[in-house]
């Protein structure tokens, strides 16, 4: 680890090796490589005059990249692109000529942009499904396991703990849907030319129509690809960065909601992240078990949220068939939103994985509450037994008010069951009373909502990506 010089956080603390490989320089060379030998076939097949013994001696150099010529060649020349192109040159003699031939830089930059994130999608896409595998699992778990609901973070109407985290799954799913949505349309660039109209090509071919028509479709089935863009500038529509960033944005969104839910119920001790046995939790404060990795979670997806902006603008400002101010802010925007969501996903698998849950807090918590929230029915039974609903109403109303006085005031317990069983218009006792506390009885349909969720709505996602399930997460700090 060099200490001398801004190392980036998202490398050295937060992303997996799997995703900086991605984004590194070789395999942003040997792309580029690839992108080289499919146009030199292309343009073989096609019939330019290119021989097979061209092809394989720069299929034979395809991964022995030669850094170190290129890095020098750039010294001079300050263009990454034909430093390589000149590399590649000195290890295939034969073939150096027809290197490139027809295209500009952006036959290899910007194809190898949507191949790069094509493939960081396809692990998003992995990651993410095997957090909403760990949810329905802990959702499945304590479908059955009653808690307060909040609205406005004031308790409301109960629910249970499953069910709270299948609102969590959902909007997951919302994410793997939109992200696959975007994946099935990403198209590669082709070799268009200098401003997107092939006029090299109608020079090389003669003003063959037909032949270059060709050209794109053959390309990109080498490359894995269904079709490039129809039509395009010097570049691929930017639009296309706005929206992949804009899938990262929504996945960085659900996460934050998700660790900000933990957080608070972590403050309310029912629901706590993975504690490890030597964590610390606070330097002054031994005693403290901060939910560091939710926390974590929230400062990321803020983070990406706000990355999603610069394509945005980029696209925006695209002046006619291309301008370069994209290149330096896509360097950064791009590969930083990829890393940044790949280390989300990491807690996120982390943290689900490992959450506890304490049914005893739960309870008290609940227990503290259901008096108040009971009173519809306390109110039901007291009618049964011969009383007047109206007046019924009114006088739980101010019991009501009583027991809450009685709570926040002077900071005792909840009496209301006390007060009303101590009222002779009810005509109720205090065991039957407390009869009628069962939590369970007041969750609605909180637990069947979560099993057919995860039978009908999850299970046939799972099924679909079984061959991507059974990831384990390493948080490096």
């Amino acid at each position: 680890m060099s200490t001398d010089r801004y190392v980036s956080p998202l490398s050295e603390r937060y992303a997996s090796k799997e995703m900086q490989y991605i984004f590194s320089p070789d395999m942003k060379f040997r792309t580029w490589r690839r992108l080289w030998i499919a146009l030199a076939e292309t343009e073989k097949e096609l019939g330019l005059n290119i021989t097979q013994e061209q092809i394989d001696e720069l299929k034979a150099h395809k991964d022995d990249i030669n850094y170190d010529v290129a890095k020098e060649r750039e010294r001079q020349v300050r263009h990454d692109v034909m430093s390589h192109v000149y590399a590649y040159g000195v290890q295939c003699p034969k073939a150096k000529g027809i290197i490139h031939l027809g295209a500009t830089s952006c036959y290899v930059g910007d194809n190898t942009d949507i191949i790069v994130m094509a493939e960081a999608l396809k692990l998003v896409q992995k990651k993410l499904v095997n957090v909403i595998a760990e949810l329905s699992k802990f959702a499945d778990k304590y479908k059955e396991q009653p808690t307060l609901a909040f609205t406005h973070f004031q308790p409301a109407q109960p629910t249970t703990v499953g069910k709270r985290a299948t609102l969590w799954t959902q909007e997951f799913l919302m994410d793997l849907e939109d992200l696959e949505y975007v994946m099935g349309t990403l198209k590669l660039l082709g070799s268009k030319g200098t401003t997107g109209t092939q006029a090299s090509f109608l020079e090389l071919f003669e003003g063959d129509q037909e032949t270059i028509d060709k050209i794109d479709p053959m390309i990109a089935e080498k490359m894995g690809f269904k079709n490039c863009y129809p039509v395009s500038g010097q570049t691929y529509s930017r639009k296309v960065d706005t929206r992949v960033l804009n899938i990262l944005a929504g996945i960085a969104a659900s996460a934050h909601k998700m660790s900000n839910d933990i957080r608070l119920l972590q403050h309310l001790k029912e629901v706590e992240e993975p504690f490890e046995k030597s964590q610390i939790g606070s330097s002054a404060m031994a005693y403290k078990r901060n939910p560091m990795r939710s926390e974590r979670i929230a400062s990321l997806s803020r983070y990406v949220m706000v990355d999603a902006l610069n394509p945005a603008i980029t696209s925006a400002t695209q002046w006619f068939e291309r301008t370069l101010d994209d290149s330096a802010n896509k360097r950064l925007s791009i590969p930083e939103g990829f890393l940044a969501i790949d280390g989300i996903l990491d807690l996120c698998l982390n943290v689900v994985d490992g959450l506890v849950v304490y049914p005893k807090v739960i309870e008290k918590h609940m227990m503290a509450e259901l008096p108040f929230m009971a009173t519809e029915n306390i109110m039901m039974d007291a009618v049964k037994a011969g009383g007047d609903r109206q007046e019924l109403h009114e006088r739980i109303r101010e019991l009501s008010m009583e027991a809450g006085r009685t709570v926040k005031v002077e900071g005792k317990d909840n009496d209301l069951l006390e007060r009303i069983a101590a009222d002779p218009a009810f005509n109720l006792t205090i065991d039957e009373l407390r009869k009628s506390m069962e939590p369970s009885r007041y969750v609605g349909r909180a637990k069947e909502q979560t099993v057919t969720f995860i039978e009908k709505t999850v299970q046939p996602v799972l099924d679909a990506h079984k061959d991507m399930l059974g990831m384990t997460a390493e948080i490096n700090v």
